[in-house]
């Protein structure tokens, strides 16, 4: 059967593509930013993941006030690269599993969890950033890409609860599906941003390193925070982090933590990495 290995989450912050796009990576003040990747790309190759469940939100490229999913799922053939105003970024198609897509649609919806089903997407930055943090430059990616859209842009967001929740029907849902797949789930967003108003620039390193401690382990203290402390300490950008607990919800009871990196700042944000795997409980 298909089975979840690992839970990577990560910022998607579009000025992190941007300086891969124009070879700026090596430059003193993106060096440190792209440097807490290079064990997570070396570890995906040797994981070589068949499938990667995608968690990330779309940022007008998609979807606009015309339709609003709160949940959506990807299960198209494939995926191109949006256009967010300055051109597709030049990096590879991404590929879908439409097979194991549909079969989680089908599974999470009787499981009581209604996903808005897409069949023709263009991805945005949202999606393709940890593409290229996790994978590189590749001419194709090396893994079938599940895009899991999550609205976190128009209130109201998703709680943390029903994201976590969501993980977990996702993993059912993995669990019942008969091919043999490594199957990896990524979150995206965050971590502390705000974009505009009097707190532009806000940053909050203490709340997101506690953020990151709480993803290990066996707490589920993460799945209760209201969204009036993601708006409060973390800016009107840092609800985005609720995806990462999809990811989270998937990886079942225990986590444990392989790689983790934090580093200030990129652009006007923090960038957040971790990569957990699932602690299988053995009886002696």
């Amino acid at each position: 059967m298909a089975r979840i290995t690992a839970g990577l989450a990560s910022s998607h912050i579009p000025a992190l593509g941007a300086a891969s796009d124009l070879g700026k990576t090596a430059e003193p003040y993106w060096a440190p930013a792209f440097a807490g990747y290079d064990w997570t790309r070396n570890w995906e190759a040797e994981q070589k993941p068949d499938v990667v469940i995608l968690v990330y939100n779309d940022h007008a490229s998609a979807f606009d006030m015309k339709i609003i999913p709160t949940f959506a799922i990807g299960c198209a053939e494939e995926f191109q690269p949006a256009d967010e105003g300055w051109g597709p970024r030049p990096v590879p198609v991404v590929k879908g599993h439409p097979d194991l897509a549909w079969h989680i649609a089908q599974s999470c919806i009787l499981d009581e969890f209604d996903l808005t089903i897409i069949n023709e997407m263009d991805v945005d930055h949202g999606l393709t950033v940890p593409l290229t943090m996790m994978f590189g430059r590749p001419q194709e990616w090396p893994a079938r890409v599940i895009p899991i859209a999550v609205n976190v842009v128009t209130y109201p967001p998703p709680t943390g609860n029903r994201c976590w929740a969501l993980g977990e029907a996702i993993a059912r849902a993995v669990a019942s599906y008969p091919e043999d797949l490594n199957v990896q789930i990524w979150g995206t967003g965050g971590m502390s941003h705000q974009l505009q108003g009097p707190r532009a620039g806000l940053i909050n390193a203490e709340w997101d390193n506690r953020f990151l401690d709480r993803l290990q382990g066996e707490t589920q203290e993460l799945r209760h925070i209201p969204h009036i402390e993601y708006l409060r300490e973390t800016g009107s950008e840092g609800i985005e982090m609720v995806m990462w607990l999809i990811m989270r919800g998937a990886l079942g009871k225990t986590t444990r933590a392989l790689h983790r990196h934090y580093h200030v700042p990129a652009s006007n944000t923090a960038v957040g990495h971790i990569v957990l795997e699932p602690v299988t409980e053995t009886l002696e």
